[in-house]
């Protein structure tokens, strides 16, 4: 059985739209390509699941579980079923969406308890990794999305440490540059000091686009930078998106015909066709010194 594809959507600062992609991209691939999704929230602030429609506050097992059973040694600790007519208990804290194939691990604030400690703190760092691998159920899925806290750490560490590849949303506004590079500096570090070398950007989504003269002259920053991973859709700031996720459903079937659901369905579709490769991982290495 071939091992989910593991892709992190990261940005190490805020505002950059990683959950309405993670959201979005997962709900697509699972409502109209018939993929297994599981989605990870590892963001303290927990809006992944709430945007999907999941009473957070009904779940006893979240994120914060994931890395602290591997602390405790066991992981199969406080296992807790799933609600009637899903499948049966898991090892991970994974809850069933309204989607079908659409799965998620939600968080909450008790994600903030996972120790800030040092990052060159192995253990600490590689935890996400090994129960993932550690558990068979993992390989139920196609495609398994983490959505990063939005600043670099520990927890940010992890999921780069546990993902095989990255997307990263990219704001189109001044200061987007910099944190960009930033990011690929820490990739960089992660591929060659972390024990992940073939971690690798599949794609770098421009976000909140506008059409001024700032936002073009970005655009063309990013594709000298990125000229592979940069995506061929660009996301705008559309209305119908936000509603949607206020009432906990995706954009494909609150507004299926919203310019904003069509430019999601190209990034899903862009994704699932983008292969991890290798000679992507020279740009690695120019872009992030």
């Amino acid at each position: 059985m071939q091992a989910p594809r593991r892709i992190a959507f990261i940005n190490e600062k805020g505002g950059s739209a990683k959950t309405t992609l993670v959201t979005s991209i997962g709900s697509y691939l699972a409502l109209r390509m018939g993929r297994r999704v599981l989605a990870i929230d590892m963001d303290p602030q927990g809006q992944l699941g709430k945007v999907l429609g999941v009473e957070v506050r009904r779940n006893r097992r979240t994120a914060i579980d994931l890395v602290l059973d591997s602390l405790l040694g066991d992981p199969g600790l406080d296992k807790t079923p799933r609600e009637p007519g899903n499948r049966p208990a898991s090892s991970l804290p994974i809850v069933a969406t309204h989607i079908p194939g659409l799965d998620v691990v939600v968080a909450n604030k008790s994600l903030a308890l996972f120790p800030q400690g040092d990052t060159d703190d192995d253990e600490l760092t590689s935890r996400l990794d090994r129960v993932l691998n550690e558990a068979a159920e993992i390989n139920d899925y196609d495609f398994v999305l983490f959505d990063a806290p939005p600043s670099f750490g520990p927890l940010t560490l992890c999921v780069l440490r546990a993902a095989r590849e990255v997307v990263i949303p990219v704001p189109v506004t001044y200061l987007a540059l910099d944190s960009c590079a930033e990011l690929m500096r820490t990739i960089h570090t992660v591929r060659s000091h972390y024990g992940n070398p073939a971690l690798q950007v599949t794609m770098v989504v421009p976000t909140f686009y506008r059409r001024t003269r700032l936002a073009h002259e970005i655009l063309e920053k990013l594709q000298q930078r990125f000229p592979k991973q940069l995506s061929h859709s660009v996301l705008g700031y559309h209305v119908k998106i936000d509603e949607a996720q206020s009432h906990g459903l995706s954009i494909f079937e609150y507004a299926p015909s919203d310019r904003g659901a069509r430019v999601l369905a190209e990034l899903a579709e862009e994704l699932a066709q983008r292969a991890p490769d290798l000679e992507t991982h020279s740009d690695f290495e120019r872009h992030a010194t």
